[in-house]
């Protein structure tokens, strides 16, 4: 028969028994690498390199591969094959450390982008399949801060380590929702984290929407739940998203965007609400519905109140946006927005209402505000029928707390 270049130990050049890979990324068949090292040989056969980690892992996917290839009585799909080889080569030259092969990697990594953006089910599992995607997190994030820094300046003048980040981000993007999301906390780890980092802080703004959207993935399972936390606790990493927020005018609306998005995701787990605050959340938050109010195209506007209402719970957030002088402001103004068909209108009265309930300054700069017109044209919308009764809920709050403190009054 036939045997598939893919389905052949480079060494034997017979059918794989039991397929193992090396730290090289090389992958042999166990019985002829264990007579290779055996003899004293310290070297991948393949690359030549050095072996600093003589250990072998099983490679259960080319098994696999195999296996379904026997069942069929080696009739597979020539086409499907190929497929397979060619992604299988593309995946051997990203693994290749040598630092001359820059260029071709990113090349590489736009084949592998244009395969897996053509929508095909088929074609997305056979890349997580293949271990695509514990891949390209090591080639983006492992080695470390001081690795990513060196890469930077040895290419700084060609600019391919960004090209191949950004190539790598995206692959790793459209990859995702059809993988399981533990291959995510390799982030977990010091160095990687290091690397996560230093890539918010120095790149570019594809870059960075692309870290914002791991962020939100890391906050949707019960998997990455330890690494959300983690996240959400960098004193470092929330600072660089805060900076997109407070200094939105000097950014790009995209990059407002994305980090709008990054502390909805790191807000949704409860443990972190309390330091998101403590390092300045709700200003951030405060800041971007200003500039959507100003005018300023913030399509994220609705998510910034609605992350805003799930913060309020805390004693921290009601003082932050009390003690903001545009704090009730930007929550007023929000109330009633005709150009995104009440987007947010349900979490800016929401707010309103915990805010108002037991603050006097709160009500008295609502009021002063304009927040009794502004329901008004509320209930007179097309808007929910949840947002009327909040709506009706929040001027009867008003009426009646300021009943009250006249009758003190008097």
């Amino acid at each position: 028969m036939r045997i598939p270049h893919l389905f052949k130990c480079p060494i034997s050049l017979d059918l794989f028994k039991d397929p193992v890979t090396l730290c090289t990324g090389q992958t042999y068949d166990r019985s002829s690498i264990e007579k290779w090292l055996s003899s004293g040989n310290l070297s991948c056969p393949v690359t030549m390199q050095k072996l600093h980690d003589p250990s072998m892992v099983p490679n259960h996917t080319l098994r696999h591969f195999i296996n379904q290839w026997l069942e069929m009585d080696n009739q597979f799909d020539p086409h499907y094959l190929q497929t397979i080889d060619y992604l299988s080569s593309l995946k051997c030259g990203l693994k290749s450390r040598d630092e001359g092969t820059l260029e071709s990697k990113v090349q590489a990594l736009k084949e592998i982008r244009a395969f897996s953006q053509l929508e095909s089910p088929f074609r997305n599992n056979l890349l997580l399949q293949l271990r695509f995607l514990p891949l390209l997190l090591e080639l983006v994030f492992g080695g470390g801060e001081a690795e990513l820094k060196e890469k930077q300046k040895l290419h700084e003048e060609c600019y391919y380590h960004i090209d191949f980040v950004e190539q790598a981000l995206c692959c790793i993007i459209t990859l995702l929702p059809l993988s399981e999301l533990e291959s995510l906390n390799m982030l977990r780890e010091e160095n990687n984290l290091a690397s996560f980092q230093a890539l918010f802080a120095n790149s570019t703004t594809s870059i960075r929407m692309s870290l914002c959207r791991l962020i939100e993935a890391a906050s949707t399972s019960p998997e990455t739940k330890g690494l959300c936390s983690m996240l959400g606790k960098n004193n470092q990493l929330l600072h660089q998203i805060l900076a997109q927020l407070l200094h939105q005018n000097l950014n790009s609306e995209e990059d407002g965007d994305a980090a709008i998005k990054a502390v909805s995701a790191l807000s949704s787990l409860e443990e972190n609400r309390e330091f998101l605050v403590e390092q300045g959340v709700v200003n951030g938050l405060t800041s971007y519905m200003i500039s959507s109010v100003e005018g300023h195209k913030r399509n994220l506007a609705p998510l910034a109140v609605a992350t805003l209402e799930k913060l309020l719970g805390l004693e921290s957030a009601r003082e932050a946006v009390i003690s903001n002088p545009n704090g009730i402001q930007a929550v007023v103004k929000m109330v009633f927005r005709v150009s995104d068909d009440h987007g947010g209108s349900d979490s800016a009265v929401g707010s309103l209402i915990i805010l108002c309930n037991d603050s006097l300054l709160a009500r008295e700069e609502a009021i002063s505000g304009g927040v009794l017109t502004q329901l008004l044209l509320l209930l007179q919308s097309q808007c929910s029928g949840q947002t009327k009764t909040k709506a009706r809920m929040l001027l009867k709050l008003l009426r009646i707390k300021w009943s009250q403190e006249a009758n003190q009054l008097l």
